[in-house]
């Protein structure tokens, strides 16, 4: 063995690199848009005005900018370069995946948006509105774990 590894066995290694990096910040991503409902009803329920209200609004400007805003980018880099890797656009189980990252990917905007309006004095949805959200993450998620793991069709 002269140490070397042939053009197959590298770009074996580097889907495993990029699938799990994928993995890694799918992660990330799904933990903060778990917790930013969470964090714009704490936030609509403190006093306008207050230093307790001006805290939340730069816990979620960090949670956006830091991990959330970083982590949908490389989600979807990684996960379009392992659809091209895998040749997945001919899968009808990656069309419903990339469909409900689509649907996810908007629902951030929405809630990157809310947060934004909410930052200025606007609180538009309820506390349940926003608690109901806050389940958008979790069944999305569940669903799509399931199609790429169980791949129905």
């Amino acid at each position: 063995m002269n140490g070397s590894l042939d053009l197959g066995t590298a770009l074996d290694l580097t889907y495993l690199w990029i699938k799990a990096a994928h993995i890694i910040f799918v992660i990330f991503w799904i933990a903060g848009m778990f917790m930013l409902p969470r964090f714009y009803i704490y936030h609509q329920e403190s006093t306008p005005g207050s230093v307790e209200e001006q805290r939340w609004i730069e816990r979620e400007k960090k949670l956006r900018n830091i991990i959330i805003t970083p982590s949908i980018v490389l989600v979807w880099v990684l996960g379009l370069t392992l659809a091209y890797i895998t040749e997945a656009w001919t899968q009808g189980w990656f069309h419903a995946k990339f469909a409900l990252v689509f649907l996810l990917s908007g629902y951030h905007g929405y809630m990157v948006g809310y947060g934004k309006k909410l930052a200025k004095g606007e609180r538009k949805a309820s506390g349940k509105a926003l608690r109901i959200m806050n389940e958008v993450p979790g069944i999305a998620t569940a669903i799509i774990v399931i199609l790429v793991v169980v791949r129905p069709f």
